[in-house]
This record gives C-alpha cells, structure tokens and sequence, in this order.
C-alpha cells in the first residue's frame, strides 16, 4: 500500500494540510461598537472563494456591505448602509439591511385580536405600527450563539429574546437568525421562532440593494422579474384593505422583464407594494430576479416566503451616505422585503401569522448572485 511509503505519507498529510487550512472559506470577527449597557457589538466578515465578502453585525441583525464582482472580476459594495458604527446606532430610519420583528410592515390602528383579546402595540407611524414598533428587533442586541465554517459554507447564528409584552406583543419569543454565504453566491438567511403565548411573527431582512454599486446613480435601469399575479391594494397610509389587485396591464406588472423606472413615473413616489408570490407550499421558490446591464450582476432572490414588498426608496432625499460618502436620493435602491402578507392578523383572508405555543416559526431567504453578458 502507498501507506507503507514515508514519502507518500507525507504528501498526504501535507495535503491534508493544506486543504483544512486553505480551502476552508473565511469567517472572522471584529469589534464594530459599544452599546450604552457594556455590551460590545461585533462585525463579523464572511468570504467565499469567488470573491463575495458579506458583513454583518450583532446589533439588529444587519447586513452592513456585501461585495460582489461585476462581470469584468471588479467588485462593489451592492449594499446602502452607513459608514459609521455611530450612524448605525444612532439613526432609526430607513431600516438598512436589518432584521426586523416582531412583525414587519404595518399594523393597522397599531392593535389585533387574537382568541378575543385585543392588544394594541406601539404605533410608530402616525396611527399605525410600521416593522416592529419604537425599537423593534432591528435596534436590539442580538447574542453570538454559533459560527461555522466548511469548505463549501460559513455561517454565523444569532438569538435574541422577546419578552413578553414589548412594543405591546404578548408571549416571549425566542427567535435564531442564521447568515450564511456559501460557494455558489448564496447568501442565506434563516429564521426560527417559538413563544409561550399566541402572538404574531412576521420576521424580514430590510437590506437596500443598487446592483451597480452602493453610491452609483439609482436602480431605475435595473430590470425585474416578480414571480406573482397580485398584490395587496392599500389605502394612502399603505395599510391593506383586504383586497388584492391584479397586476395584469397595470405599472405593477413584473411577470415577464421590464425595468423598474420604465412605469415609476405613473405611481405616487414610485413602488411600496407587496407582491402575493405564487408559492404557497413553504418550499424555497424563487421570488424575483433583478440584472442590472452596466455591470451585468444579477440578483435572484429565492424564499419560502407568501409575500415580497417592493420598495424603491421613495423617500430619500441626501439625508443619508454610506461609504461612498454620496447622498442617498430618491430611487438610489430598492428592497425585496420577504414576508407574510402585511397586517395579516386583522384580514382573515389572509395568510396567518398568529405563532402559538408548540408551533415552530420557520423561514428562509436566499439572495443569490451571479453576471450576465447583455
């Protein structure tokens, strides 16, 4: 046997060697700020071996740069956020690719029944609760429980508790959110939750996306297909009505490609709908894809999601920059907020989102990249 030779031992097991330690994607972690209570908040980088760099940090959750190639090998950040742990603490809008619970989107009149007892939760946004409340998941410090890494993955688990009665949801909720990327330009997000009492969840990333580079222009050019027939109409607060609309001849058609600026100009502000996704089995379906032909970097975005809102940063207006250092106007991004449907706890024709003891929340997104040749 080979085994029986020195030399051929060796080689093995420097072989061996070099495959454990070299072939192994990256993860590291770093400290990114200190919280007012002590606590350290840390950023932790994960890298593929095609050139992907996703960062993410404790604090809310957040995906704060995702580098990715363009079809010539150069990369760019593709995601909006600030430069500045202090900015990232300090400001509360617009949501930078955060995670963002109990309930995302909005509750209408900030209240729900559930087995006949009304509850009314925060309302953030005039009469309405928008994401989550005063200081959703988004603003909270999510606990380090696991990193790992592999050769064909790396992936780091966060867990934060709800306590019951915050932002006026009962029960307490325990809930993991696990990042992933792995060597096929997938980065995954997963989300479990349980409670001890009947109360809703409805758990999205908020990430902002311009596929030609954080910083560079807006996304109107870009091109997108939604995999859905009907979105949910809504009143001029955006709340639901209990209706769905037909997307067929309207601006809110994206069954087959069209670019997001081609009928922007016919809506209020521009697109902040949720689209009523053709799966409905729980399975990982693809949900939408988005080229952009500068740079030929594709986006597809698969889940096990209902709903998916399409949101195009109506209301951006310089405010905020990011590394760029470029102000942050109107349409410099679009979101893919996986979901259930919004305030689905008051529309009975609605997906459910009512958790209850014993049942395991379950949801996953994937957001997969990859360039085209146009």
């Amino acid at each position: 046997m080979c085994f029986e030779n020195y030399a051929c031992r060796k080689d093995f097991f420097r072989n061996f060697v070099q495959f454990k330690y070299r072939f192994f994607m990256k993860l590291s972690q770093h400290p990114f700020g200190k919280l007012p209570t002590g606590e350290t908040a840390h950023l932790f980088i994960l890298e593929n071996d095609h050139g992907l760099v996703l960062k993410v940090t404790n604090y809310g959750g957040t995906m704060t740069e995702l580098w990715t190639p363009d079809r010539n090998g150069k990369p760019a950040n593709v995601l909006l956020g600030f430069a500045t742990w202090e900015e990232w603490f300090h400001n509360t809008d617009p949501y930078f690719g955060c995670l963002v619970g109990r309930t995302c989107n909005r509750i209408d009149k900030a209240q729900f029944t559930i087995d006949g007892i009304t509850y009314q939760v925060t309302p953030n946004q005039g009469t309405f609760q928008l994401h989550g409340g005063a200081e959703g998941f988004n603003k909270k410090f999510w606990n380090v429980c696991a990193q790992a890494a592999d050769p064909d993955k790396v992936s780091v688990t966060f867990e934060y508790v709800s306590p019951d009665g915050e932002e006026g949801f009962p029960g307490n909720v325990h809930t993991t959110a696990v990042y992933s990327l792995n060597n096929q330009n997938e980065v995954s997000i997963e989300w479990k939750a349980v409670t001890d009492r009947p109360t809703p969840v409805n758990l999205t990333n908020h990430a902002y996306w311009n596929l030609r580079g954080e910083g560079n222009g807006t996304i109107l050019d870009h091109e997108l297909t939604i995999f859905a027939d009907a979105i949910t109409e809504t009143n001029a607060d955006s709340i639901p009505t209990g209706k769905l609309l037909p997307v067929a001849g309207t601006p809110w058609d994206f069954r087959t490609p069209h670019k997001i600026g081609e009928r922007i100009g016919t809506l209020y502000m521009g697109y902040d709908d949720n689209y009523c996704l053709r799966n409905f089995s729980g399975s990982l379906e693809l949900a939408c894809m988005v080229t952009e032909p500068e740079s030929g970097r594709k986006m597809e975005v698969l889940t096990t999601e209902v709903g998916m809102q399409l949101y195009t940063a109506n209301w951006f207006t310089g405010t905020y920059k990011g590394l760029s250092n470029v102000p942050y106007q109107k349409h410099a991004a679009f979101c893919t907020e996986t979901q259930h449907w919004p305030d689905s706890m008051n529309h009975a024709n609605f997906p459910n989102v009512i958790l209850r003891p014993g049942n395991e929340f379950n949801s996953q997104t994937i957001f997969r990249f990859s360039t085209v040749h146009l």
